[in-house]
């Protein structure tokens, strides 16, 4: 196998440290004692900020509402991307590319396109302010994620399996819960979570349909920093950060990333 050399070990070097320096600073800022943010070096650190996060209402149920509000859109797209990838990799029918193009689609149109676009038919239809049609327009959005992965462990799915359970006299769908899902079952888990992390985090389209009843956490930490200028941001940006790299490395311990995040079989 051959090595890599001073160079290409010095690129990788720095672009690792691109990538990781500014999460670094983030956290470094989320210490600092002052009022305003700044480095932790000169005052020492503490966990004002951290306490902070305790004392805002707003925060709080903004990371609730999130929460719930990726559960449900992400578990709504798994949903519409297991059959939809089943059919797009089993069968070929006129209009195969359209569908697969239509799915995919949201990738190419800019969140703030259908920001505007989702505002204008929720003020017509008057539903502004509703979880259900909020989550709605998470789906639009996330069911590409959730659909690559899912596509990527079904592409060339043996299914020989299948017919042996179809041919001693199970049903289509006892085959499909008992011999084609725990096939697919990395991919399914991978987009889940993917779709759930890009609902989590969606900001752009997300801050023209919200309300302050629909409030999420990235749209409430948008409007601290448009506000104010204090850490608070900082502190609950370090406990996501520490409370994804947790995630990951029981994901990593349980099932391996490389399964969920690729679809491995």
């Amino acid at each position: 196998m051959r090595k890599n050399g001073f160079f290409s070990l010095l690129y990788h070097a720095l672009f690792i440290g691109f990538i990781i320096a500014p999460l670094v600073i983030v956290m470094l800022v989320s210490f600092t004692a002052k009022g305003y943010i700044s480095m932790p070096f000169t005052e020492g650190f503490s966990l004002r900020w951290f306490r902070a996060i305790l004392n805002s209402t707003e925060i709080i149920r903004a990371f609730w509402f999130s929460l719930w509000l990726g559960l449900a859109s992400a578990t709504v797209a798994i949903l519409l991307a297991v059959p939809g990838a089943l059919a797009l990799t089993r069968y070929k029918f006129a209009g195969r590319g359209v569908l697969m193009g239509f799915f995919l689609s949201p990738l190419m149109v800019p969140h703030v396109v259908l920001g505007v676009a989702f505002l204008r038919f929720f003020t017509t239809l008057n539903v502004s302010g509703s979880f259900v049609w909020l989550a709605a327009t998470h789906v639009v959005v996330i069911i590409p994620y959730a659909l690559r992965l899912v596509l990527a462990s079904a592409t060339g799915l043996d299914r020989d399996a299948e017919r042996a359970a179809l041919s001693l006299g199970a049903s289509r769908f006892t085959a499909f819960r008992r011999v084609v899902l725990p096939m697919i079952i990395p991919g399914v888990a991978g987009g889940w979570i993917l779709a759930f992390i890009q609902s989590f985090d969606e900001l752009t389209m997300t801050v023209f349909v919200a309300t302050p009843g629909t409030t999420t956490l990235p749209v409430a930490m948008y409007n601290q920093i448009a506000q104010t200028i204090d850490p608070l941001v900082a502190a609950v940006a370090t406990v996501l950060i520490v409370g994804t790299l947790v995630v990951m490395v029981v994901m990593d311990r349980i099932i391996g990333l490389d399964r969920v995040l690729i679809g491995k079989q």
